[in-house]
């Protein structure tokens, strides 16, 4: 579907992995804000009713199939993006792929497909923008990472360790962009346990159904947080409470915050159910179009603006800071007062 001559060219916005899930909705969110999307996956089925979807909404798309741990194939969405819809102004890695599992029983090549997906995937990604965006001078990179990048947890080990990565390199470009004084953003979006349909079709060595830990969020929060990161530049983005909780806990306290994921085991396994296929789509797309839901409606928190942003962090910080200060004075000016030497008053004759 192309635009009518004469209809001023749509900012073009690019997600991986958005055919189901947060990619989904978040190529939505763009499309519904009137920008014109592509989007990258691997399954045929899901990106053309995914295309067809945002085309229905007006907007031009394009679905482009796509492993992001291939960079030449990711660098070749790009050129293509470019050519057919325009300058890549938005690039929002979401892609991720993991194995729900205690460490010792995934494989060498579960640990390194994870990690080519997770972590790989989003330096692919950025860096097949930036060769577009860096010239031009302008353009925002995001990066949808997870609290467990932040405070790992038991059976998620490939996949923690993969979004640990996802932090070290975007501080590290964005350190750099900064350096060559570049007005191209890195935004990083940290999530909170999200109801998509991964939690079914991610491959599961445990041999019970993987569950959500509550609470549990929309997939359209977490859109809404990226293209709020999109139209600020904010450098990071928490996503639900839980997600700032444990980021604050593994700074405050580690050794607790090591206890309390220890009970994250259970919490992540539902004994009543067997995985539906538990080869999952690590190594190849799974069947079916899902869209944008999982398996959890019924304990979704409604919240559709739960996030806050690092500039809030900053205002809230300085704010505390400032607190301090005036109760450290409240404190400080009685004792000032008491040591100070007396006056002598003159008696009076």
């Amino acid at each position: 579907m192309s635009a009518p001559a004469s209809t001023p060219r749509h900012r073009v916005a690019v997600v991986t992995g958005g055919t189901m899930g947060i990619g989904r909705a978040t190529a939505q969110a763009f499309a519904r804000a009137g920008w014109d999307v592509a989007v990258l996956a691997r399954g045929e089925e899901r990106l053309q009713s995914t295309r067809a979807e945002l085309e229905d909404m007006g907007v031009r798309a394009l679905a482009i199939p796509t492993d992001v741990a291939d960079a030449a194939a990711v660098d070749a969405a790009a050129a293509r993006i470019e050519r057919e819809l325009g300058p890549i102004e938005a690039w929002v890695n979401n892609a991720m792929a993991t194995v729900l599992s205690p460490a010792t029983e995934i494989t060498p090549e579960e640990y390194r497909r994870v990690t080519d997906v997770t972590y790989h995937g989003q330096v692919f990604g950025s860096l097949a923008a930036l060769r577009y965006m860096k010239p031009r001078n302008r353009g925002r990179i995001v990066q949808v990472s997870s609290g467990l990048g932040l405070r790992a947890a038991p059976l998620q080990s490939a996949y923690c360790g993969a979004k640990a990565a996802v932090q070290g390199f975007s501080d590290a470009l964005r350190s750099e962009l900064l350096h060559d004084g570049s007005a191209v953003t890195i935004s990083t979006i940290y999530l909170p346990a999200v109801n998509t349909p991964q939690f079914r079709i991610a491959r599961n060595h445990t041999g019970q159904a993987q569950n959500a830990p509550d609470p549990v969020f929309d997939p359209r929060l977490c859109a809404n947080a990226i293209l709020a990161a999109v139209a600020s530049g904010e450098r990071e983005v928490w996503v639900g409470r839980s997600t700032w909780q444990m980021a604050a806990a593994q700074a405050v306290a580690p050794a607790f915050a090591d206890y309390k994921a220890s009970q994250m085991w259970e919490a992540q396994l539902d004994p009543a159910r067997s995985p539906r296929d538990p080869e999952g789509n690590l190594f190849k797309p799974s069947l079916g179009d899902p869209g944008v839901d999982g398996p959890f409606l019924e304990r979704v928190n409604p919240a559709r603006g739960e996030f806050v942003t690092s500039r809030a962090r900053k205002a809230l910080t300085l704010g505390l800071a400032a607190l301090g200060l005036v109760g450290l004075a409240a404190l400080v000016a009685p004792a000032a007062v008491a040591a100070s030497p007396r006056m002598k008053v003159p008696r009076r004759r």
